[in-house]
């Protein structure tokens, strides 16, 4: 309290003052704001670095939540950079035999024993050449055995998966991924 005026009540004889002499409102409200010494945390009267009450206006929380989003980012492109084309990533055991803009057909031949990289694929038809048995690993450690025929045919949708043959024997197989485009006839 100021003469004997609460803080609103000071407003308004100020604002009456300013109007007499031509001053403008925010000129008043940058003394009144230079005159008050306890203000409230939100506009106290520290420097432009400091507000809402938090050191460096908050910059340390922002630093923190960049480099939280930065490790994410990096985690979720090395599962990207694991889970790339098969051919490209993995040229010991698939070679593109054919490629337009609807399909592209891969072979594939595992040794005994061999195991590929983690890979994707898009919607795919598998056409085995030879007996084959194997085991597809997921990205979330999951795991599923296979067992073709010589002449089965099977479909899968898109997947991320690395391969190995577990069986005894060398497999081939013909892999054609599907683009999903619509033909341009």
């Amino acid at each position: 309290r100021i003469l004997g005026k609460t803080l609103s009540e000071q407003g308004v004889v100020w604002r009456r003052v300013a109007r007499t002499r031509g001053l403008s409102c925010a000129f008043l409200s940058n003394i009144l704001c230079l005159s008050r010494v306890n203000r409230h945390p939100v506009t106290t009267n520290k420097p432009n670095h400091v507000k809402r009450g938090k050191p460096n206006g908050g910059i340390v929380m922002k630093r923190v939540i960049l480099s939280v989003v930065a490790v994410v980012a990096l985690a979720g492109s090395a599962v990207i950079l694991r889970a790339q084309d098969a051919a490209k990533v993995d040229p010991k055991h698939y070679t593109v035999a054919f490629e337009n803009d609807q399909v592209r057909v891969l072979k594939a031949h595992y040794g005994p024993g061999e195991k590929s990289v983690m890979h994707s694929h898009p919607n795919t038809v598998a056409v085995f050449l030879t007996d084959a048995k194997g085991r597809f690993t997921f990205p979330d450690s999951k795991s599923q055995d296979f067992n073709g025929k010589a002449g089965d045919v099977n479909f899968d949708t898109a997947k991320v998966h690395l391969p190995e043959n577990t069986g005894d024997k060398a497999f081939d197989v013909v892999v054609v991924e599907l683009k999903g485009k619509p033909s341009g006839k």
